[in-house]
């Protein structure tokens, strides 16, 4: 896999402000210039695939061809037991055209009450990330992270985005929605995908994911 160096431009091949600033975050120690797919008015293609890692390639090199720049990709969502692994790859899909989280939420919520599947101290569920580096002439490589815990209901906290408020991880007290955006890079199923593309593609860790949940 080829290597990033400081002072390259990379695209985030996202429209969601959420992922883009965290990735923000994430990239800010290695002198890249970051530049989003929104900024850069690129189009966001059809996510057609049955797998995070299938549609993370897949935005990855739709946003390299098209902006002719390296291009890092997430794809990402929880995945609760209860649901058979619903809903997944389905996540943002669940929040609807308008991207209502709070909705999606109740959703998830509901239909793991329907199932009569919310017992203490909560609903297994895990978050996944895949994320993808790709290039202009189609080469790409992806890299994955996960974090366990359980939903809680009602959501609890402001911070993050999407499910946050509702997924508390093992060993910790504050749901995503409930930590300071450090606390949760520490752990996040997305800095744990960070880590295996830092080692990768930016030659080792400078503030990423620490060892711990």
């Amino acid at each position: 896999m080829r290597r990033l160096e400081a002072g390259m431009t990379l695209v985030v091949a996202s429209h969601n402000q959420g992922k883009i600033a965290e990735f923000r975050a994430l990239l800010a120690p290695y002198g890249l210039e970051v530049v989003s797919a929104g900024e850069l008015a690129l189009p966001e293609p059809e996510e057609t695939e049955t797998s995070f890692a299938g549609n993370a390639r897949l935005k990855a090199v739709a946003a390299a061809k098209a902006s002719g720049l390296p291009a890092l990709s997430d794809d990402s969502g929880v995945e609760v037991a209860a649901l058979d692994g619903a809903p997944g790859i389905y996540s943002a899909r669940w929040a609807g055209p308008s991207k209502d989280f709070a909705m999606a939420m109740k959703t998830v919520a509901d239909a793991v009450h329907a199932r009569g599947a919310w017992k203490a101290p909560g609903p297994a569920a895990n978050f996944t990330a895949v994320l993808c580096l790709a290039f202009p002439d189609g080469e790409a490589d992806c890299f994955e992270g996960m974090v366990h815990g359980i939903l809680v209901w009602p959501p609890r906290g402001e911070k993050g985005f999407g499910y946050d408020p509702m997924f508390l991880p093992h060993g910790q007290t504050l749901t995503f929605g409930e930590m300071e955006a450090g606390a949760k890079h520490a752990l996040s199923h997305r800095a744990r995908a960070f880590e295996a593309f830092v080692a990768s593609c930016l030659g080792g860790p400078k503030g990423g994911a620490r060892d711990g949940a």
